[in-house]
């Protein structure tokens, strides 16, 4: 069985790093991401809210590194809680537990780093073999010449 989640988005409020009783820390925070397709009607793409939180050395990255609006990839996996509200009732919350995170987006021009990535220039894509005629090779006719 897999549990894997990749995400994009912007977070919606700077992260609070927290400690758990044990010294362990710990952040929550939503982040807004984009559904994939685009109502025919010229409507904008819906939003979805997406908790979630990351433990020890990524949370301290994270409240290091992001703040509100900030563009944000999360590697990760979904788990549940179950919890009891105000008022009584059972609910069930999901969210994203992230093992990973990096920068959604370079660094601005003329502005404060929040972070010292640079973006990797990129050339044109080159072919992974050579197309040419080449005589190294034996050309072979039929699958009976094959050697399995």
């Amino acid at each position: 069985m897999l549990n894997v989640v990749c995400l994009i988005g912007r977070l919606g409020s700077d992260p609070e790093l927290k400690y758990t009783p044990s010294q362990v820390a710990v952040t929550n925070f939503s982040i807004a991401v984009q559904r994939s397709y685009q109502p025919k009607n010229g409507q904008e793409r819906q939003t979805d809210w997406i908790d979630i939180v990351a433990w020890r050395s990524t949370a301290e990255f994270i409240t290091r590194n992001f703040r509100r609006g900030s563009m944000i990839v999360v590697h990760g996996s979904i788990q549940t809680r179950s919890y009891t509200d105000k008022d009584g009732n059972k609910r069930t919350a999901f969210e994203v537990v992230a093992d990973e995170v990096f920068f959604g987006e370079p660094k601005r021009d003329g502005g404060p780093s929040r972070y010292d990535s640079q973006v990797p220039q990129f050339s044109e894509p080159q072919p992974a073999f050579s197309t040419a005629e080449s005589g190294d090779f034996e050309e072979i006719v039929g699958d009976d010449e094959l050697p399995f």
